[in-house]
């Protein structure tokens, strides 16, 4: 009997476990390491087994995990005051990932549409966008495959194509009904694609003419991935809600959600809770990733090495005509390709790479931020045979 039968049937998994970590490394079962250039999909922020964080949580553990949201949690206040300070945001609340982070922003967002009277208040989202698998992020998401078997979905979210402003100002003309904005700052599940510096500025001022909430997740891109404590601050603005989660707690689970202006006094006691968020051990994690990441320059490093690492593969697949673009941001990028290539998590993994494929033929990249040049060499070195392996055919319908 497989392993996984106790198991819901709700992962495709790939037959390999592993055992322990070091750095940027994964040792499985067998003793094989590969280079992990997922980071658990934009988790593990400090990578594996990192000392400051591993006798962080040891000592905290040694002390109290949980107490509940009934009293006063020191560290709650020392984390939130570290991202009010880094966001330019007001405060913040926590909760477990980045689902929990979106369905309070969801909340918080119809909450405010209510004080103004709007009783079916509307949020826009966006085409290709993913914010989870609760009934309300599940509606929120662009992928109608994903959607699918769940209707019937939660009512009052419009969808608009990203970076198309004439669109977004179409629905201030005809939907009075709009209390907010919800984008991520950089589609991840979505096949990496970012939201322009020009368009987040023009929805920024499009939101304050109207009077929305600008939501802005920061689950994935967030937490210095692009080499920006938050992607958004690539735009010079500031939102009125951003969830977070994943990097901010290098692997232990975490949600938070952020808030500023009228946002930020929308919730009140009884309006929204949770029994885990926010507990100590947690909110250590994110506090010691937070003191890392800053003492060891890791969102500088970021920004440099996926530059770099962007113009190489740029360049090892000029020739192919196959390459439709390489794009992102820091350690999150996308490579995508003019044909389907899920095959090739299989065959990186053969060559020693953990990565994975996102939107059926976009290579998505997401190293842990402890990635030093010598590793960043070793995924171009390895991943560009793979990628011209796979386009060394015709893609389907080409000559």
């Amino acid at each position: 009997m497989p392993a996984s039968a106790p198991l819901m049937s709700t992962y495709a998994r790939l037959p390999v476990a592993f055992s322990h970590g070091d750095g940027p490394w994964l040792f499985d079962t067998d003793g094989r390491r590969y280079l992990d250039c997922l980071s658990g999909i934009a988790v593990n922020t400090l990578g594996y087994n990192h000392p400051r964080l591993s006798a962080a949580l040891r000592e905290q553990v040694g002390r109290v995990i949980h107490t509940s949201n009934l009293f006063e949690i020191p560290l709650q206040t020392q984390l939130g005051q570290m991202l009010v300070d880094r966001a330019a945001m007001t405060n913040a609340f926590f909760c477990n990932s980045g689902l929990e982070a979106n369905e309070a922003a969801i909340k918080l967002a119809r909450l405010y549409g209510h004080k103004r009277g709007i009783e079916r208040p509307e949020i826009v989202v966006y085409e290709k966008a993913f914010h989870g698998r609760s009934l309300a992020t599940l509606s929120a998401t662009g992928n109608a495959k994903v959607q699918k078997g769940f209707e019937p979905l939660v009512e009052g979210f419009v969808r608009v194509e990203i970076n198309d402003i004439a669109a977004l100002r179409t629905i201030a003309a005809e939907r009075p009904n709009v209390v907010a904005v919800f984008l991520e700052a950089i589609q991840g599940e979505g096949g990496i694609r970012p939201a322009t510096p020009e368009y987040l500025r023009e929805v920024r001022a499009l939101c304050d003419s109207q009077g929305w909430l600008l939501m802005i997740d920061e689950v994935q891109c967030g937490t210095g991935r692009t080499g920006k404590w938050f992607a958004h601050q690539w735009a010079g603005i500031v939102p009125d809600v951003m969830p977070l989660a994943k990097g901010l707690g290098s692997g232990v689970p975490i949600g938070a959600v952020l808030a500023h202006g009228a946002a930020a006094e929308a919730f009140q006691p009884g309006n929204h809770g949770t029994t885990f968020g926010g507990n100590p051990l947690a909110m250590r994690a994110g506090v010691t990733t937070i003191e890392v990441m800053e003492d060891e320059g890791l969102m500088e490093r970021a920004a440099h090495l996926g530059a770099a690492i962007m113009a190489e593969i740029s360049r090892g697949l000029a020739d192919t005509g196959a390459l439709v673009e390489v794009r992102g941001r820091g350690l999150m990028i996308g490579v995508e390709l003019d044909r389907p290539c899920a095959e090739l998590v299989r065959m990186a993994l053969d060559a020693g790479l953990i990565l994975n494929v996102t939107a059926e033929r976009v290579v998505r990249l997401l190293p842990p931020l402890i990635f030093e040049q010598a590793h960043a060499d070793l995924l171009v070195e390895r991943l560009l045979p793979l990628l011209r392996r796979i386009v060394a055919t015709p893609a389907p319908g080409k000559a």
